[in-house]
């Protein structure tokens, strides 16, 4: 196989759960091929670069392989390589994130703080 759609090999390397994600990721502009923007229908070739965003994520990687077949994760690894620059920066943008969310408290609001919000409310919105 020489060459494989983008939105195909994005799906068959197992970065998005279905073609259609893969065609809409790079439709929003997120994922660029060799540092621009491309339709989903641009062919892929060995060696190119790809930077893909997945929510507060962003990934270079270098396409290894080709496939236009969905198979399983050790198989799908096996399409690319990602580059140590953007590990690095995946787990220090990580670290980041987890250390300002130890601050931050998920929990649902129990009697005696919706009392207390509700009174703040009703001092400030007269």
């Amino acid at each position: 196989m020489s060459s494989v759609r983008l939105d195909t090999w994005l799906w068959a390397a197992r970065f998005f759960k279905s073609r259609a994600r893969a065609k809409d990721a790079i439709a929003g502009g997120k994922v660029h091929l060799n540092g621009a923007r491309s339709k989903p229908s641009k062919n892929l070739a060995i060696d190119d670069e790809l930077v893909i965003r997945q929510g507060w994520d962003e990934k270079t990687v270098i396409v290894k392989g080709l496939s236009d077949k969905r198979s399983g994760a050790p198989i799908a690894q096996h399409l690319y390589e990602e580059t140590p620059e953007s590990l690095e920066k995946r787990e220090l943008a990580g670290l980041q994130r987890k250390a300002t969310g130890s601050l931050i408290t998920q929990s649902r609001p129990n009697k005696r703080d919706r009392r207390l919000i509700h009174k703040f409310r009703e001092r400030n919105l007269r």
